[in-house]
C-alpha cells in the first residue's frame, strides 16, 4: 500500500471504523483514541495491509486489543490503589500558607521560579544557574529581588481598631 492509498483508506474507514468501535465500547473519546493508535501502527505495516487484503479487519482488531489492554491496565491500577486503602486525611492548607502562595504568585516568573528552586527544591545558585541557563549573578539578583519582595508582602500589617466600632 503506497502513502496516498493507506491516506484514501484512512479518509475511507476512519468514521466507519470509529463507529464501530465506539458500538464495542460504549466510549466515544475512547474509541477514537484506540483507532488513531491503530491507524499508526498500521502505518509503519502498510506494506503488510496490502498483502493480507484485509486492512479495514486488521485496523479494527489492532483497535480492539489497545482498548482491551487500556482496560486491564486500568484495572490493576484500580486494584493496586483498592489494596493500599483509601490515603490519611489531610490538613488544608493554614492561612500563612495562603498568604505565602499569594505573595509567590505575585512575584515575576523568574524571581519566583528562582526562590523555588532555591528554597523548596534546594538548589545550590550554581545549580540553578546551570539548570535555568542564567549566569549565577542573575541567580542571586533574582533571589534578592524576589527576598525582599516577599518579606514586604508577608510584613504583618499593624491594623488600627477603630475604637468606635
Amino acid at each position: 500500500m503506497t502513502v496516498e492509498e493507506f491516506e484514501a483508506f484512512y479518509e475511507q474507514a476512519v468514521a466507519r471504523l470509529t463507529g464501530q468501535l465506539y458500538v464495542m465500547l460504549g466510549d466515544l473519546h475512547e474509541a477514537q483514541d484506540v483507532v488513531q493508535e491503530a491507524f499508526v501502527k498500521g502505518w509503519s505495516r502498510r506494506r503488510q495491509l496490502d498483502r493480507d487484503g484485509q486492512p479495514e479487519a486488521w485496523i479494527r482488531t489492532v483497535a480492539w486489543r489497545l482498548a482491551v489492554s487500556r482496560w486491564r491496565f486500568r484495572r490493576r491500577a484500580s486494584d493496586a490503589w483498592d489494596r493500599a486503602g483509601a490515603p490519611p486525611p489531610v490538613e488544608g492548607p493554614g492561612p500563612e500558607h495562603v498568604l505565602l502562595i499569594e505573595a509567590l504568585r505575585d512575584l515575576p516568573a523568574q524571581q519566583r521560579r528562582t526562590v523555588t528552586l532555591h528554597y523548596l527544591c534546594d538548589l545550590s545558585v550554581e545549580q540553578i544557574a546551570g539548570e535555568t541557563g542564567q549566569s549565577a549573578s542573575t541567580v542571586k539578583t533574582h533571589l534578592v529581588r524576589g527576598r525582599v519582595a516577599l518579606a514586604d508582602r508577608l510584613q504583618p500589617r499593624n491594623v488600627e481598631e477603630d475604637p468606635g466600632a
